[in-house]
């Protein structure tokens, strides 16, 4: 038995997904999974999170590649990997007219050690709307409906797909909190979502997929560290932008300006903030509005998708 089954509950090794006609989907990706730990997949629409998911969970098969799942390849041994995970699809597609404890009724039946009803209503918020019908359900509602039909057999891993779609800025934190319980009673998580505030406050690392390629990976502060920090604030009256220190020597790799407010972006925020500060006291001024931030994780998205779409282009170019 190889010894990473023990630490590591998801293992992908050069996955690549080929859909008729020749697309790659996927293109030959690496990342794991560590027990206990909440991974998220990130990525603009046709990234390839859903390829790459629907193969962990064993409704596909990859075209080239290595997947386990607990040890076991999700596919070829579904029997012994199924009641081992829980799976919340983005849509659940329940008969309308059944209610919502005999929807989980129903699913209870099909999985194997399911913990009671109740408990699993409870668990997501839903237990006072159990006898209320499917189709009486709001959105969000259903979502918590999807969750509690994923965590009925107490699942060691959870695939979560946009699990807070439809929720509103309350229903989302109690997810969150949810969530957070679970990888404390020791569930390893697999998330994809398009909130990027979702990951950054859930998971332990993340991955960003662009055209099918793992374009960053790291944990969600080494992830924003890779992007320039932001330095903001107001010129002195009097003052213009070339009276200020050498900004190549603050480490500034871009600025803006609009008016009398200036925007550094600088992978030096400590030393850029500290010169600029000396460089107020000697001059005798102050820096009005003067505000230093890291990186978001949507702003590190953001660059790192939009550099990868840029060099994409590029090669398509020079191919050309």
């Amino acid at each position: 038995m190889d010894t990473n089954e023990h630490e590591h509950v998801i293992e992908v090794t050069d996955l690549r997904r080929v859909y008729g006609g020749g697309f790659e989907a996927v293109r030959g990706i690496t990342f794991h999974v560590k027990r206990g730990e909440i991974f998220a997949l990130l990525g603009t629409n046709g990234a390839g999170k859903t390829s790459t998911v629907e193969v962990l969970e064993g409704l596909a098969a990859p075209a080239a590649g290595r997947v386990r799942v607990l040890g076991s390849d999700p596919r070829t041994e579904r029997s012994v990997v199924r009641p081992r995970t829980g799976v919340m699809l983005q849509e659940g597609g329940f008969p309308s007219e059944l209610t919502v404890a005999e929807t989980v009724r129903m699913w209870a039946g099909c999985t194997s050690g399911a913990r009671p009803v109740d408990e699993a209503l409870d668990l997501v918020g839903l237990g006072p709307r159990s006898r209320v019908r499917v189709k009486q359900l709001s959105g969000g509602e259903r979502r918590r409906l999807d969750l509690a039909l994923a965590l009925l057999g107490d699942p060691e891993v959870l695939f979560l797909d946009e699990p807070t779609t439809g929720l509103d800025a309350e229903g989302r934190r109690d997810t969150w909190e949810l969530v957070r319980r679970l990888q404390e009673t020791g569930t390893s998580v697999l998330l994809t979502t398009h909130y990027l505030e979702e990951a950054e406050v859930l998971a332990d690392r993340l991955a960003i997929l662009h055209q099918g390629r793992i374009a960053a990976t790291g944990t969600p502060a080494e992830v924003t560290a890779s992007q320039p920090a932001r330095i903001s604030f107001e010129l002195p009256a009097g003052y213009f932008l070339g009276d200020l220190p050498a900004l190549g020597e603050l480490g500034v790799v871009g600025h803006e300006q609009a008016g009398r407010t200036v925007r550094l972006r600088t992978y030096e925020v400590q030393r850029a903030a500290t010169e600029l500060l000396v460089w107020a006291r000697d001059t005798g001024v102050e820096l009005h509005g003067l505000d230093v931030r890291s990186a978001s994780l949507e702003e590190a998205f953001l660059r790192i998708a939009g550099r990868n779409a840029a060099d994409a282009a590029e090669k398509t170019e020079v191919a050309a």
